[in-house]
């Protein structure tokens, strides 16, 4: 048996700018952590060694791999010519919830796969293969961040090159800002699943149709360089007010990715004390993030209360292999 583990991700700034209709006209990047919620993918020879289950939120046996109905499962089986096995996956937090979960699953198996090839596969490889099945074979219209940041872990500006590379660069605090930001942070959990899918359609769309649009990533871009800056002098204050703006734009370029209700709940939080926050992953449902200095976090859970908080510290390790019998 074989067992990966792999983070999810929190965006802090600069998402959008990894969709390739975007970067590729303009280069892009991202300052994201990873947190300690997890997929877990377990992997081991089937009983019937001419059979494949999978075990997610449903069950599949078959036979013969274009009969399985997980797009995921089926073309990373069929890429690496494994057939036979019995894989269960299993994840702290539900699908479409902002936290690239899909991406992750996809990085946690490319993972576990390799190992049951007895293959080594560098951090960057196993991002750059869950990239290409994501994007290029199952033809989904998202970015790079989310494969990144689950391969790699930790806290990380990712650059998104005009050709198609990335650079993964650490953002290094002092010991004392670092656990303090991770202190400040603080998600709560509005509900709902959300079609990222469609929303980054649009979005991708109009960096290509509307100036303004496109003009308002670039902007976010300009704030992501100006959140590293800031982190990199430990200055985490400034994150709340990054986020804020970060979000203000966000929300503009697409349809779908905030609502009055949402717009109601934020207004509320920064009334009860947060500097900033945003709406995780590509928005409509999920998460939202707030920064809230530790001397506001009491008055900010009173007033807040209605949204369930769910606890998290930064995870540091990406994607890793924790379990081979």
């Amino acid at each position: 048996m074989i067992i990966t583990r792999t983070p999810f991700r929190v965006s802090l700034c600069g998402g959008g700018s990894d969709l390739p209709s975007f970067y590729e006209k303009n280069g892009g990047c991202v300052i994201s952590t990873t947190i300690n919620k997890y997929m877990y993918i377990t992997s081991h020879p089937s009983f019937d060694k001419k059979t494949t289950a999978l075990k997610y939120s449903k069950t599949e046996i078959v036979k013969d791999l274009d009969q399985v109905s997980h797009s995921i499962f089926r073309e990373c089986l069929k890429k690496e010519e494994l057939e036979g096995l019995e894989i269960t996956s299993i994840a702290d937090v539900p699908q479409g919830t902002g936290l690239g979960s899909s991406s992750s699953f996809t990085v946690g198996l490319i993972n576990n796969l390799k190992c049951h090839k007895r293959q080594f596969a560098s951090k960057s490889e196993i991002a750059e293969a869950a990239c290409d099945m994501e994007i290029n074979i199952l033809k989904n219209p998202i970015g790079k961040q989310d494969q990144y940041a689950a391969a790699f872990g930790g806290l990380n500006y990712y650059q998104f090159n005009k050709n198609g590379t990335v650079d993964v660069e650490p953002v290094l605090l002092s010991h004392d800002a670092f656990k303090q930001l991770e202190k400040n942070l603080i998600m709560l959990y509005v509900g709902g699943e959300h079609n990222a899918s469609e929303i980054l359609k649009e979005q991708s769309k109009n960096m290509v149709s509307a100036s303004d649009k496109e003009a308002g990533q670039k902007k976010i871009v300009e704030l992501t360089h100006q959140l590293k800056y800031e982190l990199e002098h430990d200055n985490i204050d400034a994150v709340g007010k990054i986020l804020d703006e970060n979000w203000q734009i966000k929300k503009t370029l697409a349809s779908g990715i905030s609502n009055p209700k949402f717009d109601e709940w934020y207004d509320r939080a920064i009334k009860a004390g947060a500097l900033g926050g945003k709406i995780l992953g590509a928005g409509g449902s999920g998460f939202f993030l707030f920064y809230v200095p530790e001397k506001n976090q009491t008055k900010f859970r009173k007033e807040m209360k209605e949204l369930p908080e769910m606890e998290f510290k930064f995870d540091h390790l990406g994607t890793t292999t924790i379990f081979v019998s």
